[in-house]
């Protein structure tokens, strides 16, 4: 049963204007227990002064930039205060460090609340002049968070569901980065705060039954459950008891008052103790302090307008001026941002004192450089192999060899298919699968969940040390589209094998052709897409770019191998000039095509008809 709402919205502290200040005084002369952490605030007062700066801060930005969403941050700034105060690893002077906790604001239209979270803890990027430019063009501070433009943004949000499955991915690469390189040098958790259309969206349920069933224990989802969407109470559209929901899917799950630090916090104890991954359900009011929208839709999506911001500072004790932070709460946020320089540090120390190939392979993988040397030497095994004999084979079968030589040379690539794996052909041989009882594997069993794969994907090449590539049909890259496009958007290096690329399905009939499925791959900006018109050519698209995602879209039937110049790598089917080793540098396919006037794709007019 859930729990009743108290007929208060502010709850037993707000029963007046002054009410929570005066509370607060109150309080003042009662220190609560240093957590072992001892990052704990003294008060209780000093917790409130430091929640009150995150949600003035979102008050006077969206009020500035006359759009945005100030009721999440406001609601979820106790939440954020006892989390970012008292557990979350990081070092705010180096937003890059790779053993840091990853937090993902899922709900990423309260952007409000990370960026005042990251100036507070003193981000260097991040300016009290940025937080001015909310929403802004060329600010740092969009609309959504994005990734690519922000220190200390994890993941790229908005589109509701896609930061809690892209958590699950780097929940996943945390795993299983440990077990290959150990404790000492990966050993962190992963937090999401999600809301409730993060919850209603058909990614979510993908997302959160993969990590039940891997026990991805060092997941916590704190769920910022005010019961309020964008057309009013979520009783509208909503009555699943989200608890129960994700304890049938295998997680701890408990429900917690979000306006109490120590029921926040115990909470968080014990999901760190889990042997599960975690959801705390933290009850809420959306725009907490707000006179007449508290509690309401009516401070989700639009500014709170001059005369409720000026109810709010009077309900909330705060007597500043818009976007005046006191130096003492200033402070008090500064010294958690540095309260994690020791960790930092132990690991530095760790890392230094690692075996030296450990350190140097662990070093590579984060920096994200592939071993050059030998991905093109296998590269070019597959290709010479592929062109001494020669052949009619469907490319998802040459996409097979090429990822057992891939995989071999680049052992941070993990694989995957959506419960197509003899299909899609990409599990290499030998190659173990990635579980609850081994993480170090390197393939993953997603099952029928491609948008789930495809977003755990991006999580994982955004927590680094991972190339991710997976398997499923092209007619179902629909399912995957949402998720590919923000791979694209982001830059992320995430590799797609689609496959079945034809209309020749026969018995499958219609519903797995995919007629229009092509164009709408080309249609996303900064997405490659790939169409290997034989065998040689499939090798091309693995690895191809650090900075944006790949499609390869392979057939299910047989194709002729086309001739080649010698001239080009990609021409591997033609003999080296003098009968030695080719010199030459690789070309593009494109050019390739061009010089020797012989090649084609599947899809150029050259290609003959009966090539599928």
């Amino acid at each position: 049963m859930l729990e009743p709402r108290p007929s208060n919205p502010f709850g037993p502290a707000m029963t007046s204007p002054k009410s929570l200040l005066a509370a607060a005084s109150a309080s003042a002369a009662q220190t609560t227990p240093v957590r072992r952490d001892e990052r704990a605030p003294a008060t209780r007062a000093r917790h409130d002064r430091m929640a009150n700066a995150i949600r003035a801060l979102a008050m006077d930005a969206v009020e500035q930039a006359k759009s945005g969403h100030p009721g999440l941050p406001m609601g979820a700034a106790d939440v954020a205060t006892v989390l970012f105060t008292r557990f979350l690893k990081f070092d705010g002077a180096d937003p890059a460090w790779p053993d840091r906790d990853r937090f993902v604001l899922s709900a990423g239209h309260g952007s409000m609340l990370i960026y005042a979270l990251l100036y507070l803890l003193g981000y260097e990027k991040m300016t009290i002049e940025e937080i001015k430019r909310f929403r802004q063009l060329d600010s740092i501070t969009p609309g959504h968070p994005e990734s690519f433009l922000t220190p200390g943004v994890e993941t790229t949000t908005g589109p509701l569901g896609q930061g809690l499955a892209n958590a699950v991915g780097m929940a996943i690469a945390e795993r299983h980065l440990a077990a290959q390189f150990g404790p000492e040098l990966v050993d962190h958790r992963t937090y999401v705060l999600a809301s409730d259309g993060d919850l209603m969206e058909g990614v979510s349920q993908e997302a959160i039954a993969l990590a039940g069933h891997l026990k991805l224990n060092k997941l916590i989802v704190l769920f910022d459950d005010n019961s309020i969407s964008i057309d009013g109470p979520l009783s509208l559209a909503d009555s699943v008891d989200q608890v129960k929901r994700f304890e049938a899917a295998g997680w701890a799950a408990t429900r917690v008052d979000g306006h109490d630090p120590e029921a926040i916090a115990n909470a968080l104890e014990k999901a760190q103790a889990s042997d599960r991954p975690s959801l705390i359900a933290c009850r809420t009011i959306i725009g907490f302090g707000a006179p007449s929208k508290a509690g309401t839709e009516k401070c989700h999506g639009s500014p709170l307008g001059a005369d409720e911001i000026r109810g709010a500072r009077e309900r909330l004790g705060w007597s500043e001026g818009a976007f005046a932070i006191p130096a003492e709460v200033r402070e008090m946020w500064r010294g958690a941002g540095l309260a994690g320089k020791a960790a930092h540090q132990a690991w530095n120390e760790r890392l230094r004192a690692a075996p030296a190939a450990r350190r140097t392979e662990f070093e590579r993988r984060i920096r994200g450089e592939v071993p050059k040397d030998r991905l093109a030497a296998a590269v070019r095994s597959v290709k010479e192999k592929l062109a001494a004999t020669p052949k009619e084979v469907a490319t998802r079968a040459a996409s097979e060899t090429a990822l057992e030589a891939l995989t071999a040379a680049v052992p941070e690539m993990i694989g995957g298919s959506a419960d197509l794996t003899g299909s899609n052909n990409t599990k290499p041989k030998g190659m173990t699968v990635l579980s609850a009882a081994d993480y170090s594997g390197r393939f993953i069993h997603y099952g029928v969940r491609e948008h789930g794969m495809a977003a755990a994907m991006n999580g994982m090449a955004l927590h680094g040390g991972i190339i991710p590539y997976s398997g499923t049909f092209l007619v179902f890259s629909d399912y995957c589209r949402p998720a590919i496009r923000l791979a694209a958007l982001a830059g992320e290096r995430v590799i797609y094998v689609m496959t079945h690329d034809s209309i020749g399905l026969g018995e499958d009939g219609p519903t797995h052709q995919p007629v229009e499925h092509l164009a709408a791959l080309r249609a996303i900006p900064n997405l490659y897409v790939f169409r290997p018109c034989d065998a040689v050519e499939t090798p091309a698209p693995k690895c191809r770019s650090r900075s944006r995602p790949a499609s390869c879209c392979a057939s299910a039937a047989s194709l002729r191998a086309w001739c080649r110049c010698p001239a080009s790598s990609f021409c591997a089917s033609a003999p080296p000039p003098s009968g030695g080793k080719s010199s030459a540098r690789p070309r593009s396919m494109s050019r390739s095509r061009l010089r020797c006037g012989k090649a084609g794709t599947r899809s150029s007019a050259r290609t003959a008809p009966s090539s599928e």
